[in-house]
């Protein structure tokens, strides 16, 4: 598991250390911040120092002298090796024996100066690898915020040559060799043990192919004033990560004291098939935990004796079937009449369920459109050219909102002609042309609503990878998206989508802690999202808000 933290206590955090921990960042618009930063009067060498500074203390926390004897520092040009040669000088100063990779010989004036200094110090510095391979730990600052060419000829070897040492590895800002955008690989990246982010976090570092690269990612916030990065980015940045304090302030862990059903909501869920019919009970599962007031769950007839084994509190209706054990569509005539707050459509259905899935997009309520539902739509999409699908202005016409939950193969299915590496901008444009809340799965699962304002969960497991736990996200997002909210419109199906996500991801992490990294089953991550979500409670009070 990769986890993405903060070297700060969560339960103590400022309302500006929140929203830096939040705000997601490309290589110019970083670039433009700290130029402002440096405009305003901050000397550069003054924030080289700070941020040196802060980097030293996390790494003396994580490899105290008395297991770390021997540093090596991997030294590039630009002021990234200047960070790095000051860490240098500090570690050297805390005892710490310090050796000093620089493959290049021209250098930026402010890291030729530390690199002047730290001669002067006898720190030993040397324009091959070779002598670090002894050290206990390596510092990488090679390359920082902006590379966009491949990293070829001798730094190149020098990354292949770290990357094959056992060695923990510590890349400051990002690994050396990594896109701070896309994350792609440019030509080589250095694998980190850990990454020390500067500032602001790199949208590169929260990209499913960086992972690998990344290792346990860390906010080093050396306190950016607010203004110089709402100044670049705006007072609500296009792209932020999801944090415990912004995603439990939609989570109702705390209901009125006089309420009933009927106030917290009615869930509809049509879903399960006799081929998959498994998934209206997960999908049901993972709605029952949010404590929605009503469920009705809609499946074939031969499915409701199985589902009502599962869960005898919620109203399950048989609905009449076709001889392949799929719903027939004249049954949404009736069953929708009913008043339902929000729907569920799609896990288990099967491909034959193409009328009742147009039915369900003709509806007025809110709409999370999963699994078989996103496979009908692409079946809608087949022969005709982008501009003329027609499940898009269905959508669009919708008056609520519609959540569209793929995994990357359905996605693939609905946007064929989207090509990028970038998940990001995926994901953002999907959401644009579709008019829907597109939330793409994954190891960093990404959310965007349509005008472009993107989530992403930094924080999960892969033993969320197992059939069926993306029944019980279906079923917890449209639980929280029937119940009551301040909110309305796309702002509260969105929180509610980036909120589910979250906790869904947590619940695997807990279970995952409990049983084993090999996988949690789906009926056992069900089990586990209440547990998560008390646990968060119980450790941080979310900032500026309280507990609904």
């Amino acid at each position: 598991m990769h986890e993405f933290t903060t070297n700060v206590n969560p339960a103590a955090i400022s309302d500006q250390q929140e929203q830096r921990q939040r705000w997601v960042v490309t290589a110019e618009q970083m670039q433009a911040i700290e130029a402002r930063l440096f405009a305003a009067g901050m000397p550069v060498a003054a924030l080289m120092e700070k941020v040196a500074g802060l980097i030293t203390r996390q790494l003396v926390r994580w490899y105290p002298l008395s297991s770390t004897k021997c540093v090596g520092l991997l030294v590039g040009p630009g002021h990234n090796g200047g960070d790095a040669l000051v860490v240098a000088r500090e570690l050297h100063h805390q005892g710490y024996s310090v050796q000093v990779y620089c493959p290049v010989t021209t250098l930026k004036e402010l890291t030729a100066s530390h690199f002047r200094y730290i001669t002067s110090l006898g720190i030993p510095c040397y324009d091959r690898l070779d002598p670090l391979q002894t050290c206990d730990l390596l510092i990488d600052g090679l390359f920082g915020v902006g590379l966009t060419r491949p990293v070829q000829g001798t730094i190149a070897a020098a990354i292949d040559q770290v990357n094959q040492w056992s060695i923990p590895v510590a890349s400051i800002d990002l690994p050396s060799g990594l896109h701070t955008d896309t994350g792609e690989v440019l030509g080589t990246a250095i694998r980190a043990t850990h990454t020390l982010c500067l500032g602001l976090w790199k949208r590169g570092l929260l990209q499913d192919h960086a992972l690998d690269y990344v290792g346990e990612a860390t906010l080093i916030d050396f306190d950016c004033p607010l203004p110089e990065i709402t100044a670049v980015v705006g007072e609500s940045p296009p792209v932020q990560r999801i944090t415990p304090a912004m995603a439990i302030v939609h989570l109702p862990l705390h209901r009125p004291p006089a309420t009933h059903k009927y106030h917290m909501g009615h869930l509809l869920i049509v879903a399960g098939s006799r081929r998959y019919p498994g998934a209206a009970i997960l999908t049901g599962l993972g709605a029952k935990a949010t404590g929605v007031g009503m469920l009705t769950i809609a499946v074939p007839t031969s499915l409701k004796s199985l589902v009502l084994a599962h869960m005898p509190d919620a109203v399950v209706i048989g609905c009449p079937e076709t001889s392949e054990g799929t719903i027939v569509p004249s049954a949404m005539t009736e069953l929708l009449t009913s008043n339902y707050s929000a729907i569920a459509c799609g896990p288990g259905l099967s491909l034959d369920a193409g009328a009742v899935v147009s039915a369900i997009l003709a509806d007025t309520r809110p709409l999370v459109l999963d699994a078989d539902g996103l496979n009908v739509l692409a079946t809608m999409t087949a022969g005709a050219d982008d501009a003329s699908r027609p499940w898009i202005p269905r959508i669009a016409q919708r008056p609520a909102a519609t959540i569209l939950t793929p995994h990357m193969g359905e996605f693939r299915r609905l946007f064929p002609h989207l090509q990028t590496h970038d998940r990001i901008t995926l994901v953002q444009q999907a959401a644009t042309e579709s008019g829907a809340i597109v939330l793409l799965k994954g190891a960093r699962t990404t959310i965007a609503q349509p005008d472009g304002c993107t989530w992403i969960n930094p924080n999960s497991t892969p033993a969320l990878a197992r059939g069926g736990s993306g029944d019980v996200l279906t079923g917890a997002i449209a639980g929280l998206l029937a119940q009551p909210s301040t909110l309305s419109g796309t702002h509260h199906a969105t929180a509610i989508t980036y909120t589910a996500t979250w906790w869904h991801a947590q619940a695997g992490i807990l279970a995952a802690q409990e049983r084993t990294d090999l996988g949690v089953d789906a009926l056992t991550l069900s089990q586990y999202l209440v547990p998560s979500a008390r646990k968060t409670l119980s450790t941080l009070q979310p900032v500026g808000h309280d507990i609904p």
